[in-house]
């Protein structure tokens, strides 16, 4: 295990948006160079010198390099990409866990960016800011016509320096400036709690490099409240992916040792592997099996997996294998299909290309690639239904997707009539006041999906769905 599959999460932000993610496998540039197309690199140095000597203003040279590069991986697929120094940098924050900020979630209202939650013990939580707090200006910038990306951006920066927010708190009728000095910010991954006698949820977010540690304690908190627990709900709604070795550890917390987890096929040797069930591949290389710890009986306990079209890419790996091997019930509805591999190869000290190489697979060999796992039990997100799912992207939905490799997808045109339908109820939904318009969050008493699935552990009835059906299967070209 020379080489270790990573999966790099990012997700659309906002109520109604879907997860984009990536798996990557991080190797070295290969030494061998394919010929170059001569005529065609010759057209390209022309273009380059006509835009130097005839464009209305001077261009960097570098910027019309770059963007060349840019242009040329970014027409491949969604998710291939070459990184300059700064996207590097974030990339590599992306699968730590780890950045630089003052510690909140975030989201929009009305043009504003709202806080969602400042983070356990963060600057912003230890400065004051509460949940629903509005931020108004970043600084001396205005925050009304930024993207979210653009807000988080520039409340980022370097350990120590100062940022400044302008506040404004509805409940208290004032606004007021908060400077707020920047930290590393470890976020969490994983919670958990009993939700009755004999229950236990656990909610994954993402898979970093702490969420196998986390789990673990959480796991252990909870059956010390209770050793004798009779069932799990594995909460893996929302969750865009992260680090392939984590949810191959999650997998084999579950599953027998040594059957296969997921598995991957490109043209690269390298692309073609098979992980399994083992600590061969998911232990950090010094650190031992983390999953020594866990009580034995979590292999056998009752286990319930939910998961949404938020759910991608490494949730899927892991919502594949359990499906499988029969090890729990899938629930919820039917996932994102992010089933391709991307390889990070660095082009120097501070830029690299990630690059899609292969596709991964179930381990009974489904391809998940635009297809994404279909629950064994589909459950609406309310009582009332699943009112919008039809809005969310999801990886068939995006722009020069990659197929699945087993078959050609067929056009959903009942999903686009189911569309429109759900826009003219979004335009009704949102005269609400937000309050009313908020789904419930994960894990309360409210969660409709959550007690469908301690229903199903208890043996009770469950009210399945109405609305949701599996997106059409792909048809095998003649």
């Amino acid at each position: 295990m020379g080489q270790k599959l990573k999966i790099a999460g990012w997700v659309s932000v906002g109520a109604l948006a879907g997860a984009l993610t990536t798996v990557s496998l991080q190797t070295v540039a290969r030494g061998a160079m394919t010929p170059l197309p001569l005529e065609e690199i010759q057209q390209l140095s022309a273009v380059f010198g006509i835009v130097k000597t005839d464009y209305v203003e001077q261009v960097d040279d570098k910027k019309l390099i770059t963007d060349a590069i840019s242009g040329m991986v970014a027409s491949l697929d969604p998710h291939s990409q070459y990184f300059d120094k700064k996207s590097f940098k974030e990339f590599r924050e992306g699968t730590s866990g780890r950045f630089v900020g003052v510690g909140i979630e975030i989201t929009q209202e009305d043009g504003l960016i709202k806080i969602v939650s400042p983070i356990e013990g963060s600057p912003a939580d230890r400065a004051g800011l509460k949940t629903n707090d509005l931020i108004t200006k970043i600084d001396e910038t205005a925050v009304k016509g930024l993207s979210l990306n653009d807000a988080v951006k520039r409340m980022r920066g370097e350990p120590n320096t100062k940022v400044t927010l302008t506040i404004l708190r509805k409940d208290e009728s004032r606004s007021f400036p908060v400077t707020i000095t920047r930290e590393e910010i470890k976020t969490q991954s994983v919670k958990g709690k009993l939700i009755e006698p004999g229950y236990g949820w656990i909610r994954l977010s993402q898979f970093q490099e702490r969420t196998v540690d986390d789990f673990v304690r959480k796991v252990e908190e909870i059956y010390k409240q209770d050793p004798q627990l009779k069932g799990l709900v594995l909460d893996l709604r929302n969750d865009p992916g992260g680090l392939l070795d984590a949810a191959v550890a999650i997998s084999s917390a579950f599953l027998p040792q040594g059957v296969t987890v997921v598995s991957t096929n490109g043209q690269l040797q390298e692309s073609k592997a098979t992980f399994k069930a083992d600590p061969e591949f998911y232990a950090r290389r010094g650190q031992g099996d983390p999953l020594q710890r866990l009580p034995a009986a979590l292999k056998k306990v009752p286990l319930v997996v939910l998961v949404n079209e938020g759910s991608a890419s490494a949730s899927e790996i892991v919502a594949g294998a359990l499906q499988d091997h029969h090890r729990a019930t899938i629930m919820g509805s039917q996932t994102f299909g992010k089933g391709s591999v991307q390889t990070v190869r660095p082009l120097g000290p501070d830029t690299g290309l990630k690059l899609t190489t292969a596709r991964y697979y179930t381990p009974s060999g489904k391809s998940i690639q635009a297809k994404g796992i279909v629950p064994d039990v589909m459950v609406d997100e309310t009582a009332e239904g699943d009112m919008y799912a039809a809005l969310r992207m999801r990886e068939a939905d995006l722009e020069k997707h990659l197929s699945s490799g087993q078959g050609e997808e067929v056009k959903d045109e009942a999903r686009e009539k189911a569309r429109e339908e759900a826009r003219k109820r979004l335009e009704e939904e949102a005269k609400k006041p937000a309050s009313e318009r908020r789904l419930p969050e994960f894990g309360s008493d409210k969660d409709f999906q959550l007690r469908q699935a301690l229903n199903q552990l208890q043996g009770k009835s469950v009210k399945v769905s109405k609305t949701l059906t599996e997106r059409p299967a792909e048809t095998k070209e003649e």
